[in-house]
Protein backbone atom coordinates (compact mmCIF):
# COMPACT_ATOMS: atom_id res chain seq x y z
CA UNK A 1 0.00 0.00 0.00
CA UNK A 2 1.46 3.54 -0.78
CA UNK A 3 -0.37 6.91 0.85
CA UNK A 4 -0.80 9.87 -0.90
CA UNK A 5 0.33 13.17 0.30
CA UNK A 6 -2.58 14.26 3.21
CA UNK A 7 -5.00 16.74 2.08
CA UNK A 8 -5.43 19.07 4.96
CA UNK A 9 -8.52 20.67 6.00
CA UNK A 10 -8.75 23.90 8.96
CA UNK A 11 -11.92 22.29 9.88
CA UNK A 12 -14.47 19.27 9.56
CA UNK A 13 -17.28 17.35 11.72
CA UNK A 14 -15.04 14.27 11.43
CA UNK A 15 -12.82 13.02 9.06
CA UNK A 16 -14.42 9.85 8.70
CA UNK A 17 -17.71 11.09 7.97
CA UNK A 18 -16.56 13.35 5.29
CA UNK A 19 -14.90 10.57 3.40
CA UNK A 20 -18.06 8.12 3.94
CA UNK A 21 -20.76 11.13 2.47
CA UNK A 22 -18.12 11.13 -0.58
CA UNK A 23 -18.42 7.66 -0.99
CA UNK A 24 -22.21 8.04 -0.93
CA UNK A 25 -22.32 10.61 -2.94
CA UNK A 26 -20.29 8.56 -5.54
CA UNK A 27 -16.82 10.75 -5.64
CA UNK A 28 -14.07 8.68 -6.73
CA UNK A 29 -11.64 8.69 -3.85
CA UNK A 30 -8.13 6.89 -4.61
CA UNK A 31 -6.86 3.91 -2.54
CA UNK A 32 -4.11 5.50 0.08
CA UNK A 33 -6.43 8.97 -0.20
CA UNK A 34 -5.70 10.35 3.74
CA UNK A 35 -8.24 13.77 4.86
CA UNK A 36 -6.10 15.49 8.03
CA UNK A 37 -7.97 17.96 10.07
CA UNK A 38 -6.48 20.69 12.25
CA UNK A 39 -10.22 20.48 14.04
CA UNK A 40 -12.86 18.04 14.08
CA UNK A 41 -16.36 19.19 15.22
CA UNK A 42 -17.73 15.88 15.89
CA UNK A 43 -15.41 13.78 15.44
CA UNK A 44 -16.36 10.16 16.95
CA UNK A 45 -15.26 6.13 17.76
CA UNK A 46 -16.90 3.07 18.29
CA UNK A 47 -20.34 3.22 19.29
CA UNK A 48 -20.72 6.57 18.38
CA UNK A 49 -18.75 8.05 21.30
CA UNK A 50 -17.61 11.17 20.95
CA UNK A 51 -13.26 11.72 20.40
CA UNK A 52 -11.61 14.72 22.88
CA UNK A 53 -9.17 16.12 20.48
CA UNK A 54 -7.69 20.08 20.83
CA UNK A 55 -7.84 22.01 17.58
CA UNK A 56 -4.68 21.89 16.21
CA UNK A 57 -2.78 20.15 19.12
CA UNK A 58 -3.99 16.31 18.41
CA UNK A 59 -3.90 14.52 15.27
CA UNK A 60 -6.98 13.35 13.59
CA UNK A 61 -7.05 11.78 10.01
CA UNK A 62 -8.65 8.87 7.55
CA UNK A 63 -7.87 7.06 4.97
CA UNK A 64 -9.45 4.61 2.54
CA UNK A 65 -8.16 1.17 1.51
CA UNK A 66 -9.80 -1.21 -1.14
CA UNK A 67 -9.33 -4.61 0.07
CA UNK A 68 -10.43 -8.43 -0.90
CA UNK A 69 -10.88 -9.45 2.22
CA UNK A 70 -14.75 -10.61 3.37
CA UNK A 71 -16.49 -8.75 5.94
CA UNK A 72 -15.79 -10.99 8.64
CA UNK A 73 -11.91 -10.68 7.93
CA UNK A 74 -12.53 -6.83 8.04
CA UNK A 75 -13.08 -6.79 11.86
CA UNK A 76 -8.70 -7.78 12.38
CA UNK A 77 -7.93 -4.42 9.89
CA UNK A 78 -8.46 -2.02 13.38
CA UNK A 79 -5.49 -4.20 14.76
CA UNK A 80 -3.13 -4.20 11.74
CA UNK A 81 -3.60 -0.33 12.61
CA UNK A 82 -3.23 -0.98 15.77
CA UNK A 83 -0.03 -2.12 15.19
CA UNK A 84 1.50 -0.28 12.63
CA UNK A 85 0.69 3.26 14.78
CA UNK A 86 2.33 1.72 17.80
CA UNK A 87 5.67 1.08 16.35
CA UNK A 88 5.59 4.69 15.32
CA UNK A 89 4.26 6.35 18.13
CA UNK A 90 7.25 3.82 19.58
CA UNK A 91 9.97 5.75 17.43
CA UNK A 92 8.96 8.73 20.05
CA UNK A 93 10.52 6.93 22.93
CA UNK A 94 7.79 5.75 24.86
CA UNK A 95 6.51 2.24 24.87
CA UNK A 96 3.22 1.34 23.14
CA UNK A 97 0.23 -0.93 23.40
CA UNK A 98 -2.35 -2.28 22.15
CA UNK A 99 -5.88 -3.06 23.81
CA UNK A 100 -8.48 -5.03 21.58
CA UNK A 101 -9.87 -4.61 18.83
CA UNK A 102 -8.57 -0.76 18.45
CA UNK A 103 -7.17 1.17 21.23
CA UNK A 104 -3.41 2.22 21.91
CA UNK A 105 -1.90 2.62 25.56
CA UNK A 106 0.60 4.24 27.02
CA UNK A 107 1.22 3.32 30.96
CA UNK A 108 -2.40 2.50 30.96
CA UNK A 109 -3.76 5.72 29.51
CA UNK A 110 -5.03 5.76 26.38
CA UNK A 111 -3.08 8.06 23.96
CA UNK A 112 -4.99 6.78 20.33
CA UNK A 113 -8.09 4.63 18.52
CA UNK A 114 -8.73 3.80 15.89
CA UNK A 115 -12.41 3.17 13.78
CA UNK A 116 -12.61 1.79 10.38
CA UNK A 117 -16.23 1.78 8.85
CA UNK A 118 -16.65 -0.41 5.68
CA UNK A 119 -18.40 1.35 2.73
CA UNK A 120 -21.25 -0.34 0.61
CA UNK A 121 -18.95 0.55 -2.68
CA UNK A 122 -16.99 -1.66 -4.44
CA UNK A 123 -14.27 -1.14 -6.72
CA UNK A 124 -13.06 -4.12 -9.02
CA UNK A 125 -14.79 -6.76 -6.46
CA UNK A 126 -12.84 -4.88 -3.53
CA UNK A 127 -14.54 -3.53 -0.42
CA UNK A 128 -14.01 -0.05 0.32
CA UNK A 129 -12.75 1.11 3.91
CA UNK A 130 -12.43 4.12 5.60
CA UNK A 131 -9.77 3.64 8.31
CA UNK A 132 -9.82 7.28 11.12
CA UNK A 133 -7.55 7.52 13.79
CA UNK A 134 -7.62 9.59 16.67
CA UNK A 135 -3.88 10.48 18.13
CA UNK A 136 -3.44 12.51 21.56
CA UNK A 137 -0.10 14.24 20.68
CA UNK A 138 -0.26 18.10 22.66
CA UNK A 139 -2.88 17.69 25.28
CA UNK A 140 -1.72 18.48 28.54
CA UNK A 141 -2.23 16.51 31.75
CA UNK A 142 -5.01 18.99 32.69
CA UNK A 143 -7.35 18.18 29.61
CA UNK A 144 -6.45 14.97 29.73
CA UNK A 145 -7.98 13.96 33.34
CA UNK A 146 -11.30 15.89 32.17
CA UNK A 147 -12.38 12.71 29.67
CA UNK A 148 -13.06 10.25 32.64
CA UNK A 149 -11.00 7.70 31.68
CA UNK A 150 -7.34 7.25 31.64
CA UNK A 151 -5.82 8.99 29.09
CA UNK A 152 -2.08 10.45 28.03
CA UNK A 153 -0.54 11.89 24.96
CA UNK A 154 3.02 11.95 23.41
CA UNK A 155 3.28 15.55 25.22
CA UNK A 156 2.61 14.25 29.09
CA UNK A 157 4.94 11.17 28.43
CA UNK A 158 7.94 13.23 26.69
CA UNK A 159 7.56 16.71 27.96
CA UNK A 160 7.66 17.42 24.39
CA UNK A 161 5.53 19.43 22.14
CA UNK A 162 5.44 18.02 17.93
CA UNK A 163 4.08 18.95 15.00
CA UNK A 164 1.26 17.22 14.27
CA UNK A 165 2.05 16.98 10.64
CA UNK A 166 5.74 15.41 11.62
CA UNK A 167 3.66 12.63 13.52
CA UNK A 168 1.29 12.20 10.51
CA UNK A 169 4.34 11.79 8.34
CA UNK A 170 6.04 9.35 10.65
CA UNK A 171 2.82 7.00 10.86
CA UNK A 172 1.91 6.89 7.01
CA UNK A 173 5.62 5.89 6.78
CA UNK A 174 5.23 2.74 8.88
CA UNK A 175 1.79 1.50 8.11
CA UNK A 176 2.03 0.09 5.35
CA UNK A 177 4.26 -2.68 6.32
CA UNK A 178 1.57 -3.74 8.70
CA UNK A 179 -1.48 -3.39 5.99
CA UNK A 180 0.27 -5.08 3.55
CA UNK A 181 0.91 -8.00 5.83
CA UNK A 182 -2.62 -8.38 7.17
CA UNK A 183 -3.81 -7.59 3.31
CA UNK A 184 -1.74 -10.82 2.38
CA UNK A 185 -1.97 -12.90 5.32
CA UNK A 186 -4.97 -11.84 7.23
CA UNK A 187 -4.55 -11.41 11.40
CA UNK A 188 -2.66 -14.80 11.33
CA UNK A 189 0.15 -12.95 9.99
CA UNK A 190 0.23 -10.46 12.88
CA UNK A 191 -0.83 -12.23 15.55
CA UNK A 192 2.08 -12.72 17.52
CA UNK A 193 3.01 -9.41 17.14
CA UNK A 194 -0.28 -8.61 18.36
CA UNK A 195 -0.34 -11.06 21.44
CA UNK A 196 2.99 -9.51 22.35
CA UNK A 197 1.98 -6.24 22.21
CA UNK A 198 -1.58 -6.46 24.35
CA UNK A 199 -2.74 -5.68 27.00
CA UNK A 200 -4.45 -8.17 29.39
CA UNK A 201 -3.03 -11.55 27.98
CA UNK A 202 -3.95 -13.82 30.51
CA UNK A 203 -5.58 -11.88 32.92
CA UNK A 204 -9.26 -11.95 34.01
CA UNK A 205 -11.47 -9.77 32.23
CA UNK A 206 -14.94 -8.13 31.48
CA UNK A 207 -16.13 -8.21 28.05
CA UNK A 208 -18.98 -6.71 25.79
CA UNK A 209 -21.16 -4.11 26.28
CA UNK A 210 -24.24 -2.85 28.05
CA UNK A 211 -26.11 -5.58 29.29
CA UNK A 212 -24.11 -8.24 27.50
CA UNK A 213 -20.55 -8.55 29.61
CA UNK A 214 -18.82 -11.76 29.77
CA UNK A 215 -16.21 -12.25 31.76
CA UNK A 216 -13.42 -14.62 31.71
CA UNK A 217 -9.08 -15.42 31.15
CA UNK A 218 -8.21 -13.85 28.02
CA UNK A 219 -6.54 -16.72 26.35
CA UNK A 220 -5.78 -15.70 22.66
CA UNK A 221 -7.25 -14.52 19.59
CA UNK A 222 -8.97 -16.73 16.72
CA UNK A 223 -7.83 -16.58 13.03
CA UNK A 224 -10.56 -13.60 12.55
CA UNK A 225 -8.82 -11.20 15.12
CA UNK A 226 -11.89 -12.42 17.55
CA UNK A 227 -11.24 -12.46 21.34
CA UNK A 228 -10.93 -16.29 23.18
CA UNK A 229 -12.31 -16.24 26.59
CA UNK A 230 -12.15 -18.86 29.23
CA UNK A 231 -15.37 -18.72 31.39
CA UNK A 232 -15.12 -19.89 34.73
CA UNK A 233 -17.39 -23.70 33.22
CA UNK A 234 -13.62 -23.65 31.36
CA UNK A 235 -15.01 -23.25 27.63
CA UNK A 236 -13.11 -20.96 25.41
CA UNK A 237 -15.70 -18.78 23.75
CA UNK A 238 -15.19 -15.91 20.32
CA UNK A 239 -15.94 -12.47 21.32
CA UNK A 240 -16.45 -10.50 18.48
CA UNK A 241 -17.28 -6.81 19.90
CA UNK A 242 -16.92 -5.10 23.01
CA UNK A 243 -14.66 -2.98 25.28
CA UNK A 244 -12.21 -4.73 27.52
CA UNK A 245 -12.16 -3.77 31.02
Amino acid sequence: MKFLQPEWHDKVSSTNTVLMDWLKDGVTIPMGFVLAAVEQTAGHGRYNRHWVSQSGLDLTFSFLLYTKHTIEGIASLPMAVALGTAVALDTFGIITKTKWPNDLLVRKGKIGGILCEKSNFLYKEEYAVVVGLGINVNMQEENASTIGKPATSLRIETGRMYPIKDVLDIILEILPHWIDRWEQGGFPSIRDDWIARCCHMGEHITVGEGKNLKSGILEGFGDKGQLLLRGDDGYVRDVWTGDVE
